[in-house]
């Protein structure tokens, strides 16, 4: 009997249309013998929708009429119903269209990717492969991730942040701070998003007031980070949980400019199709010391599934810093596994199985209690009486 896996994708975000190709590849990575893919495409406007349509990418060409022949689907928010129920109730038979077995998340960016989806998953109690709520939104948020990984003593570069209405009321004063703490040049990032939307270089304060103005536009939280001059990025994708887990090798992607531009990674085919070194030329101890660090960024996240850690290399120093990690990457970081002997399908089938031991893992756990302080005659002090 195949395995039901639910594959979403799309989303109110920013970076919907990558999610939407991302979702493609891995879909087309499954393999049919073994399980049935259920596509769950959910639109701009936050609407699910399933259907054999989604599965050809130029049909996304036109959302309206793609949306128009598919059937709007949705999910109820009760623990255990894992039904995917049909918004127009047919007039004779049953509203369930299929009943899922486990999900598996391919969503990128703010309100997807951030804990939120997950926390759906995690109310209605489906195995899904990936990273947590918690896990998520940590990994989203690039001032709390800095956060915690400065404090478990994972090198990041020095940054300071504020929020957007920080920035629109108090602009000397986040101007002082960047010029005291930072200097020029500094690179400028809206805290939530990814694929490079939102984030510019500033080599004074003239530009420094633009990035912010920019950033703004995409987030309430701002961070502002020391920009490394002579600059290498790596990027390492892990797999497994926080207790067992491997890392990949590692690529060094080739940029047009300062950072890696949104059309650097996608406007060639997605992210495995931009330019890139692999596996990037490092000498072996550095090489080992950006796997570390990959690998600490995901466990002390308490990350799950497979992500993808970004680092920096300043080769003024020789040193390496942590500047952020993809809980769910562009293409699922599948290039990354298939240059170490993983394939995308055998990738596909650990992520299914990762989901389900999770889920037998969490079975074990004491959620509630079978008392009831009611009926025992307990009760807040200052309670309703009657």
């Amino acid at each position: 009997m195949k395995t039901v896996v639910g594959v979403f994708f799309g989303g109110r975000s920013t970076e919907h249309e990558i999610s939407i190709i991302s979702a493609n590849q891995a879909i087309n990575a499954f393999n049919p013998d073994k399980y049935e893919i259920v596509p769950i495409y959910i639109s701009k406007e936050g609407r699910w929708y399933t259907g054999p349509e989604l599965l050809t990418l130029s049909n996304y060409k036109d959302m309206a009429s793609l949306t128009a022949r598919a059937q709007e689907v949705y999910m109820r928010p009760i623990y255990g119903d894992f039904n995917l129920y049909s918004v127009r109730r047919p007039l004779f038979g049953k509203d369930i269209v299929k009943t899922l077995d486990v999900a598996v998340p391919v969503l990128h960016g703010t309100n997807v990717e951030d804990g939120k989806f997950e926390g759906v998953l995690e109310t209605i109690g489906l195995p899904y492969a990936g990273c947590s709520t918690l896990a998520s939104a940590n990994g989203m948020d690039k001032i709390t991730m800095k956060m915690i990984l400065r404090a478990e003593g994972i090198p990041v570069v020095d940054y300071i942040w504020c929020t957007d209405r920080q920035w629109a009321t108090e602009r000397d004063a986040v101007i002082e701070r960047v010029e005291k703490e930072l200097g020029y040049p500094v690179i400028v990032k809206p805290a939530d998003l990814g694929s490079s939307i939102g984030i510019g270089a500033a080599h004074d304060r003239s530009q420094l007031i633009t990035r912010l103005d920019e950033a703004a536009r995409f987030s309430r939280r701002l961070i502002v980070e020391h920009m490394v001059e002579q600059l290498r990025e790596i990027n390492c994708s892990v797999l497994g949980d926080a207790d067992e887990f491997e890392t990949s090798v590692l690529e060094e992607p080739i940029k047009a400019d300062e950072i890696l531009s949104y059309g650097d990674k996608y406007m060639a085919g997605g992210m495995h199709a931009a330019q890139k070194r692999i596996p990037a030329e490092l000498p072996d101890a550095l090489a080992a010391e950006c796997r570390r660090l990959a690998a600490e960024t995901f466990r002390v996240l308490s990350c799950h599934g497979v992500s993808r850690v970004d680092l920096i290399i300043d080769d003024a120093t020789g040193r390496a810093y942590v500047n952020e990690i993809n809980t769910i990457p562009g293409s699922l970081s599948y290039y990354l596994w298939e240059a170490g002997g993983v394939t995308f399908e055998q990738l596909m089938d650990r992520l299914v199985k990762l989901a389900l031991k999770r889920r037998r893992d969490t079975e074990g756990k004491t959620l509630t209690f079978s008392g009831n302080i009611f009926a025992m005659g307990g009760g807040a002090k200052g309670g309703i009486k009657k």
